[in-house]
């Protein structure tokens, strides 16, 4: 739904409850008391969702200052606050994430206009503490990878408020497609601001993938490459054929699932987090030495063996043109109703405009959005080019992101099944 319907919608919405409201109470008794104006708010109202925090301050009056209870005739002249205006902070393709992050007690930054507070970065990694039961050293990458942490996971930091959208699936944000990969950080960051949306930053995608509960992995406390696709053998690629995009190489280093595998999905509904492709996010690291060198950040892991798979762990030595096989990326946006800025946290620091993004990415916004519309009607773009190939994400093929055909087998199945229900 576009950023304009959305608004559309929130003042046809309360305007036509109104109407409902008044013919409702019209027949009632005329005895009946008109709702006070007190009686119609609680924070939560039809306009929109409710911005406050579902775990903020209450403040308890005491028994005999407490208002009586509504009857059923006054409660239905009380508007109710309704689901679906909550989920309209995203858009139909996103994920409302929302709740308590734990970050480091030297974050001292302050929520957004939306309700989102920026996180501290790397030092964000070490203020989870639980125990590692079990775990190996992968000597290829030089990490020690746990295979089971304890379930009772402590916040040595201090917590506070997230609310963001984020795609429920890696770039092009679409089930049953390929994640697109070989994008650098500033192809990926127009890419994201042609969809008007912005790339997700550290914290954000961490607490998209850990949930309300921190856990290590989305799907729980002890790591399964089987269902968020992992432990694949090394590919030995021969980089200087990547390098030039050569088709053949491209695929035939390219492991990665369809997006949604069924068993890699957050507690807030996010898929495909850790393992599968790499992706790629904004840095928040801050006064950190070499880590904090670099915007662009590397998290989740590859499909590779020997690689984390985690949520919180994320790497700091690739620089904004690394590209990968193996490296994907997706997009965040404010809950709010006011336009997303595409802009990274240091680029609104440092004053950056879009235009010395685009210069740098090599691709204006404008010319993206129109390559994506070509791509709804021919999933070629029309390119001709490998600029345009990798703008287009056909670097694998024109067919290579599309999802599979069903097989025959799963032809015959769906039919003997329509056999079965028809009879």
């Amino acid at each position: 739904m576009s950023l304009a319907t959305r608004r559309l919608r929130k003042y046809l919405f309360p305007f036509a409850t109104i109407c409902f409201l008044l013919a409702c109470s019209a027949r009632q008794d005329s005895r009946l008391p008109a709702a006070s104006p007190q009686n119609q708010s609680d924070g939560r109202d039809s306009e929109g969702p409710n911005t406050s925090s579902p775990q903020s301050d209450e403040v308890v009056l005491p028994p005999e200052e407490r208002a009586a209870p509504l009857s059923i005739q006054e409660a239905e002249t009380v508007p109710v606050p309704v689901q679906e205006a909550e989920e309209e902070s995203c858009p139909e393709d996103m994920i409302l994430v929302e709740g308590d992050y734990c970050t480091a007690l030297s974050n001292e930054h302050q929520a957004d206009a939306s309700g989102n507070t920026p996180g501290q970065g790397s030092v964000d990694i070490q203020v989870i503490q639980r125990k590692c039961l079990k775990e190996w050293y992968a000597p290829q990458n030089k990490k020690r990878v746990c295979e089971l942490f304890e379930e009772n996971a402590e916040c040595s930091g201090k917590l506070v408020k997230k609310k963001f959208c984020i795609d429920k699936y890696a770039w092009p944000n679409r089930q049953g497609h390929r994640p697109e990969v070989m994008n650098r950080f500033y192809q990926a960051q127009v890419k994201c601001a042609a969809v008007d949306k912005r790339l997700c930053t550290e914290s954000e995608w961490s607490f998209s993938c850990e949930g309300p509960e921190m856990k290590p992995f989305p799907y729980g406390y002890e790591r399964d490459a089987s269902q968020c696709h992992g432990d694949e053998p090394w590919d030995s690629p021969n980089m200087m054929k990547v390098a030039k995009r050569d088709q053949k190489e491209l695929r035939r280093v390219y492991h990665a699932k369809r997006s949604g595998q069924p068993g890699c999905v957050s507690d807030f509904g996010v898929y495909d987090l850790p393992g599968n492709n790499d992706e790629i996010v904004a840095s928040e690291t801050e006064n950190a030495g070499w880590r904090s060198k670099f915007e662009s950040v590397t998290t989740g892991g590859p499909w590779h063996k020997g690689v984390r798979n985690q949520c919180r762990p994320k790497i700091y030595s690739h620089d904004e043109g690394y590209y990968s096989y193996n490296m994907g990326f997706r997009c965040c946006a404010d809950a709010s109703e006011e336009a997303t800025d595409p802009r990274t946290p240091r680029q609104k620091r440092e004053g950056w405009s879009m235009k010395r993004v685009e210069g740098i990415a090599g691709v204006s916004v404008a010319e993206m959005r129109e390559i994506l519309e070509k791509k709804k009607n021919d999933p070629s773009c029309g390119c001709r080019t490998k600029r345009c190939r990798t703008l287009c994400g056909t670097l694998h093929g024109d067919e290579w992101s599309l999802p599979e055909a069903p097989s025959v087998q799963e032809q015959s199945d769906d039919a003997e099944e329509a056999v079965r229900k028809n009879d």
